[in-house]
């Protein structure tokens, strides 16, 4: 089982000799993404004509995205990362001082950063405006259903944690939001790429694309479900998400608007070029079946846990498959000390909140396992003063 990698390893910029297992940090780039380059300088240099095929462009990048995630083309749009997507959705809702949002104590910053400096600057007095500032309620795994209640405006979650890479049941999670009239915020970050995604479960939801999406930082997919949210507006605009019309608006009296589709989440420019490198991948990507990735990542990830737990070295990532993503962690002492040594032994992991992150994607395979098997074990009892099982 994945004895050989599902993507060909020559269609990547890789090292050679290099096992490249941190995919939820950085994967590797495409080669064709190269091509992607000269396609957007041929067109930024002519002229207008080149801003409508930019546009068409784009347009065909949010069709693959919809399709992949089982929604409309127009309820995909571009934001320019996750965080400025959460920021837009925050800023939009008219909050109420005894509203609550609700956030797993181990969310990342994109996610709850957003809500927090937002309650931070309103307990220091810094909160300008005239909406309120909802509390924050924290609440651990299997915990949430103790966490909302009637004054539970917002629940904001990963699909897959980017701390321990648990999965979440959001059909679970949508119950709970629908039984208290709650919106259902969700990052898509650690799962877009490899896992089957119906984004429909939530209200909104971003995904960055540089990690299993095989793109670049600059554009962040934003999803907004308009059966669910046919009301809602952006609270801010810019020239490209508002409805100006082809002629200069007079200022003085028009009426303004934001946009009808899920591209108001491009207040400027979009980032064109991430978005031309980000076809190239999701077009590489859809040779496969989604299920296919996703099985072979779970391959390399069940099989590290069970060797990890034959030497005594405990991983805080769930066992089943079903309720982790592509990624293993193992909290341990000195982190950042054990992935610098790995990476120069030819390992190249990832490191951070007190744990060593592994990562597949579909250019792995069993042979990237026998790598960290070969090198962590020795580096992790050094550093953590433990004899690792023989």
């Amino acid at each position: 089982m994945a004895a050989q990698p599902i993507f060909s390893f020559d269609s990547f910029h890789g090292a050679p000799g290099i096992t490249h297992v941190c995919a939820a940090g950085e994967t590797l780039p495409l080669k064709a993404q190269n091509n992607a380059l000269t396609k957007y300088m041929n067109d930024k240099s002519a002229g207008h004509i080149g801003r409508g095929d930019q546009t068409e462009y784009l347009d065909d990048v949010r069709s693959l995205i919809s399709h992949a995630w089982r929604v409309t083309d127009k309820e995909i749009g571009f934001a320019p990362s996750v965080a400025d997507g959460v920021s837009m959705v925050l800023e939009s809702l008219d909050w109420n001082d005894d509203e609550n949002v609700c956030i797993l104590k181990d969310e990342f910053p994109s996610l709850v950063g957003p809500f927090a400096f937002k309650r931070q600057q309103k307990e220091r007095g810094l909160e300008q405006g005239t909406s309120g500032c909802p509390e924050l309620r924290y609440y651990n795994r299997g915990e949430l259903q103790h966490t909302v209640n009637e004054k539970t405006r917002l629940i904001a979650v990963s699909y897959v944690s980017y701390y321990d890479a648990a999965r979440v049941d959001l059909s679970f999670y949508r119950k709970i939001a629908d039984s208290i009239g709650a919106i259902l915020l969700v990052d898509y970050t650690q799962a877009a790429g490899y896992a089957p995604i119906d984004a429909s479960y939530a209200d909104f939801a971003f995904s960055a694309c540089y990690k299993w999406l095989l793109g670049t930082t600059g554009a962040a997919i934003a999803y907004w479900n308009q059966r669910r949210q046919p009301d809602w507006n952006p609270i801010t605009g810019g020239w490209h998400s508002l409805s100006l019309g082809a002629v200069r608006p007079k200022w003085e009296h028009i009426h303004i608007e934001s946009r009808k589709d899920a591209m108001c989440f491009s207040r400027g420019n979009p980032s064109h070029l991430s978005i031309y490198i980000l076809r190239e991948a999701l077009e590489y990507l859809r040779q496969w079946d989604t299920r296919d990735i996703e099985k072979h990542v779970q391959t390399l990830t069940t099989t590290l846990l069970s060797r990890l737990k034959l030497k005594g070295i405990h991983s805080s990532t769930p066992a089943t498959p079903d309720q982790h993503g592509a990624s293993v962690t193992v909290p341990c002492e000195r982190a950042s000390e054990i992935v610098d040594e790995m990476a120069k032994m030819g390992v190249y992991a990832w490191n951070g909140q007190g744990r060593v992150r592994f990562s597949f994607h579909g250019y792995n395979c069993i042979k990237d396992v026998d790598r960290i098997m070969e090198t962590f074990p020795k580096i992790w009892a050094r550093f953590n003063q433990i004899s690792p099982r023989i």
